[in-house]
């Protein structure tokens, strides 16, 4: 799985709006909205922030695993 697919998946499975997903990753909605586009790709810190956020593993976000369960 992409990582812009990835992104878009999890926010919808915990109903969280792009604006609260950018608020935590530290970055403007438009710039989010690129993110979840594949227009952009976000920096390692804000790939952290997200994956902390989200309570998921970065292997999972960035789709080098698909267990989203941290370890």
């Amino acid at each position: 799985m992409k990582l812009n697919e990835a992104l878009r998946r999890i926010r919808k499975q915990r109903k969280i709006t792009q604006v609260q997903a950018a608020q935590a990753a530290g970055v403007s909605e438009a710039m989010y909205q690129f993110y979840e586009y594949g227009k952009n790709e976000p920096t390692a810190s804000v790939l952290i922030a997200l994956a902390d956020y989200f309570d998921i593993s970065l292997d999972y976000l960035v789709g080098r695993s698909d267990d989203p369960q941290r370890h």
